[in-house]
Protein backbone atom coordinates (compact mmCIF):
# COMPACT_ATOMS: atom_id res chain seq x y z
CA UNK A 1 0.00 0.00 0.00
CA UNK A 2 1.17 3.34 -0.68
CA UNK A 3 1.90 5.64 1.77
CA UNK A 4 -0.11 8.35 2.38
CA UNK A 5 1.40 11.75 2.94
CA UNK A 6 -0.52 13.43 6.02
CA UNK A 7 0.64 9.56 7.85
CA UNK A 8 3.24 8.39 9.60
CA UNK A 9 2.62 11.43 11.92
CA UNK A 10 2.05 13.05 15.11
CA UNK A 11 0.10 16.34 15.66
CA UNK A 12 0.52 18.85 19.09
CA UNK A 13 -3.25 20.88 19.00
CA UNK A 14 -6.44 20.98 18.85
CA UNK A 15 -7.73 17.56 17.01
CA UNK A 16 -10.86 19.79 15.25
CA UNK A 17 -8.80 22.25 13.89
CA UNK A 18 -5.86 19.37 12.84
CA UNK A 19 -8.56 17.19 11.41
CA UNK A 20 -9.28 19.66 9.04
CA UNK A 21 -6.14 19.06 6.97
CA UNK A 22 -6.62 15.53 5.89
CA UNK A 23 -8.79 14.16 3.03
CA UNK A 24 -12.15 13.02 3.11
CA UNK A 25 -12.13 9.44 3.81
CA UNK A 26 -8.94 9.18 3.94
CA UNK A 27 -8.64 7.13 7.18
CA UNK A 28 -9.28 3.04 7.54
CA UNK A 29 -9.25 2.99 11.35
CA UNK A 30 -10.14 5.61 14.44
CA UNK A 31 -9.22 4.28 17.95
CA UNK A 32 -9.17 6.68 20.53
CA UNK A 33 -10.09 7.43 23.99
CA UNK A 34 -11.27 11.08 24.31
CA UNK A 35 -12.25 12.89 27.82
CA UNK A 36 -14.95 11.09 29.19
CA UNK A 37 -16.40 14.66 30.54
CA UNK A 38 -16.77 13.34 34.35
CA UNK A 39 -14.07 15.56 35.32
CA UNK A 40 -12.03 13.28 36.10
CA UNK A 41 -9.01 13.36 38.86
CA UNK A 42 -6.81 10.41 39.41
CA UNK A 43 -5.07 9.38 42.98
CA UNK A 44 -2.12 12.06 42.87
CA UNK A 45 -4.70 14.91 41.68
CA UNK A 46 -3.89 15.02 37.74
CA UNK A 47 -6.89 16.32 35.12
CA UNK A 48 -7.46 15.65 31.75
CA UNK A 49 -7.85 18.65 29.39
CA UNK A 50 -11.26 19.58 28.61
CA UNK A 51 -12.77 16.49 30.66
CA UNK A 52 -15.35 19.45 32.32
CA UNK A 53 -17.13 20.52 29.06
CA UNK A 54 -18.13 18.68 25.48
CA UNK A 55 -17.40 22.15 23.27
CA UNK A 56 -15.22 20.00 21.60
CA UNK A 57 -17.52 17.02 21.71
CA UNK A 58 -19.87 17.57 18.46
CA UNK A 59 -17.42 19.40 16.30
CA UNK A 60 -14.42 16.68 17.03
CA UNK A 61 -16.55 13.41 15.95
CA UNK A 62 -17.66 15.31 13.33
CA UNK A 63 -13.70 15.50 11.53
CA UNK A 64 -13.87 11.64 12.27
CA UNK A 65 -17.14 11.25 10.32
CA UNK A 66 -15.91 13.02 7.58
CA UNK A 67 -11.75 11.81 7.44
CA UNK A 68 -12.93 7.87 8.29
CA UNK A 69 -14.02 5.34 5.01
CA UNK A 70 -17.39 4.70 4.77
CA UNK A 71 -18.07 0.97 6.06
CA UNK A 72 -14.87 1.56 8.11
CA UNK A 73 -15.31 1.28 12.06
CA UNK A 74 -14.26 3.54 14.65
CA UNK A 75 -13.07 2.48 18.66
CA UNK A 76 -13.77 4.98 21.08
CA UNK A 77 -13.59 4.43 24.55
CA UNK A 78 -16.17 6.99 26.62
CA UNK A 79 -17.72 8.02 29.75
CA UNK A 80 -20.28 5.52 30.48
CA UNK A 81 -21.93 8.03 32.79
CA UNK A 82 -22.16 10.56 29.96
CA UNK A 83 -23.25 7.65 26.95
CA UNK A 84 -26.26 9.82 26.00
CA UNK A 85 -24.05 12.59 24.87
CA UNK A 86 -21.62 10.81 23.07
CA UNK A 87 -23.89 8.30 21.42
CA UNK A 88 -25.88 11.55 20.13
CA UNK A 89 -22.24 13.01 18.89
CA UNK A 90 -21.56 9.77 16.89
CA UNK A 91 -24.72 9.74 15.76
CA UNK A 92 -24.82 13.35 13.97
CA UNK A 93 -21.15 12.60 12.73
CA UNK A 94 -22.68 9.29 10.84
CA UNK A 95 -21.27 6.71 13.32
CA UNK A 96 -23.56 4.45 14.49
CA UNK A 97 -23.23 1.28 16.92
CA UNK A 98 -22.62 -1.67 15.82
CA UNK A 99 -20.84 -3.33 18.78
CA UNK A 100 -19.82 -2.93 22.11
CA UNK A 101 -15.91 -4.09 23.92
CA UNK A 102 -15.91 -4.41 27.55
CA UNK A 103 -11.51 -4.93 29.15
CA UNK A 104 -12.68 -6.66 32.43
CA UNK A 105 -9.99 -5.61 35.36
CA UNK A 106 -8.43 -7.63 37.53
CA UNK A 107 -8.52 -4.97 40.11
CA UNK A 108 -11.05 -2.14 41.09
CA UNK A 109 -10.23 1.70 39.87
CA UNK A 110 -12.65 2.80 42.22
CA UNK A 111 -14.85 1.84 45.01
CA UNK A 112 -18.27 3.79 45.72
CA UNK A 113 -22.05 2.25 44.88
CA UNK A 114 -19.95 -0.98 42.70
CA UNK A 115 -16.26 -1.55 42.21
CA UNK A 116 -15.26 -0.52 38.98
CA UNK A 117 -13.53 -3.56 37.24
CA UNK A 118 -14.15 -2.83 33.83
CA UNK A 119 -13.42 -0.46 30.52
CA UNK A 120 -16.14 -0.17 28.16
CA UNK A 121 -15.73 1.12 23.82
CA UNK A 122 -18.09 1.20 20.96
CA UNK A 123 -17.43 -0.05 17.92
CA UNK A 124 -19.15 2.55 15.67
CA UNK A 125 -19.53 2.38 12.06
CA UNK A 126 -19.55 4.67 8.90
CA UNK A 127 -22.50 3.66 7.18
CA UNK A 128 -23.15 -0.06 5.86
CA UNK A 129 -20.40 -1.87 7.95
CA UNK A 130 -17.69 -3.53 6.31
CA UNK A 131 -16.58 -7.36 7.37
CA UNK A 132 -13.66 -7.21 10.01
CA UNK A 133 -10.59 -9.03 9.54
CA UNK A 134 -11.40 -11.62 12.06
CA UNK A 135 -14.19 -11.96 14.83
CA UNK A 136 -12.56 -11.12 18.40
CA UNK A 137 -14.40 -11.56 21.87
CA UNK A 138 -16.67 -8.47 22.78
CA UNK A 139 -15.15 -8.95 26.77
CA UNK A 140 -11.28 -8.68 26.37
CA UNK A 141 -8.42 -8.92 28.80
CA UNK A 142 -7.29 -5.80 30.65
CA UNK A 143 -3.49 -5.48 31.92
CA UNK A 144 -2.76 -2.62 34.07
CA UNK A 145 -0.06 0.28 32.69
CA UNK A 146 0.56 1.85 36.25
CA UNK A 147 -0.96 5.18 34.60
CA UNK A 148 2.66 6.20 34.75
CA UNK A 149 2.98 8.03 31.34
CA UNK A 150 -0.67 9.58 31.53
CA UNK A 151 -3.67 9.25 34.23
CA UNK A 152 -5.50 7.13 32.11
CA UNK A 153 -3.01 5.26 30.05
CA UNK A 154 -4.48 2.59 28.05
CA UNK A 155 -2.56 -0.51 27.48
CA UNK A 156 -0.98 -1.55 24.12
CA UNK A 157 -2.11 -4.89 24.72
CA UNK A 158 -5.86 -4.17 25.12
CA UNK A 159 -5.73 -1.89 21.83
CA UNK A 160 -3.73 -4.49 19.46
CA UNK A 161 -6.50 -7.04 19.38
CA UNK A 162 -9.33 -4.39 18.26
CA UNK A 163 -6.28 -2.69 15.58
CA UNK A 164 -5.56 -6.12 14.08
CA UNK A 165 -9.08 -6.93 13.69
CA UNK A 166 -10.49 -3.99 11.94
CA UNK A 167 -7.57 -2.89 9.96
CA UNK A 168 -5.04 -4.43 7.89
CA UNK A 169 -1.11 -4.13 7.13
CA UNK A 170 -0.59 -0.64 5.76
CA UNK A 171 -3.83 0.81 6.29
CA UNK A 172 -3.92 3.69 8.14
CA UNK A 173 -5.17 4.08 12.11
CA UNK A 174 -6.13 7.56 13.61
CA UNK A 175 -5.87 8.50 17.44
CA UNK A 176 -7.04 12.14 17.72
CA UNK A 177 -6.96 11.95 21.61
CA UNK A 178 -3.71 10.52 21.50
CA UNK A 179 -2.80 10.70 25.13
CA UNK A 180 0.63 8.86 25.71
CA UNK A 181 0.68 7.30 21.90
CA UNK A 182 -1.03 3.77 22.97
CA UNK A 183 -3.10 3.30 20.23
CA UNK A 184 0.03 4.08 17.81
CA UNK A 185 2.34 1.95 19.22
CA UNK A 186 -0.10 -0.84 18.93
CA UNK A 187 -0.61 0.04 15.69
CA UNK A 188 2.85 0.35 14.35
CA UNK A 189 4.02 -2.98 16.01
CA UNK A 190 1.11 -4.40 13.55
CA UNK A 191 2.37 -2.53 10.10
CA UNK A 192 -0.30 0.25 9.88
CA UNK A 193 0.29 3.78 9.17
CA UNK A 194 -0.67 5.65 11.97
CA UNK A 195 -2.32 9.74 12.65
CA UNK A 196 -2.31 11.05 16.28
CA UNK A 197 -2.87 14.07 17.47
CA UNK A 198 -2.54 15.59 21.49
CA UNK A 199 -3.63 19.07 22.55
CA UNK A 200 -1.51 18.65 25.93
CA UNK A 201 2.18 19.63 25.13
CA UNK A 202 3.52 16.80 28.21
CA UNK A 203 1.22 13.82 26.69
CA UNK A 204 2.25 15.07 22.83
CA UNK A 205 6.10 14.97 24.02
CA UNK A 206 5.75 11.50 25.90
CA UNK A 207 3.75 9.60 22.88
CA UNK A 208 7.02 10.98 20.55
CA UNK A 209 9.60 9.49 22.87
CA UNK A 210 7.36 6.54 22.67
CA UNK A 211 7.11 6.35 19.15
CA UNK A 212 11.05 7.40 18.21
CA UNK A 213 12.66 4.23 19.75
CA UNK A 214 15.62 3.29 17.19
CA UNK A 215 13.56 0.56 15.81
CA UNK A 216 10.77 2.78 14.80
CA UNK A 217 11.19 5.80 13.71
CA UNK A 218 8.82 8.69 12.73
CA UNK A 219 8.39 11.82 11.12
CA UNK A 220 6.87 14.45 13.68
CA UNK A 221 4.91 16.97 12.50
CA UNK A 222 3.62 20.02 15.07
Amino acid sequence: MTPSPFANRVYRGDCTRVLRRLPDASVDLVVTDPPYLIRYRSRDGQGVLNDDNDRWLFPAFAEVGRVLKPGRFCVSFYGWSQADRFLAAWRAAGLFPVGHFVWLKRYASSRRLAECKHEVAYLLARGQASTPNQIIPDTLPWEYTGNTLHPTQKPVSALAPVIEAYSRPGEIVLDPFMGSGSTLVAARSLKRQVIGVELSPLHYETAVTRLLGPRAPIPVAA
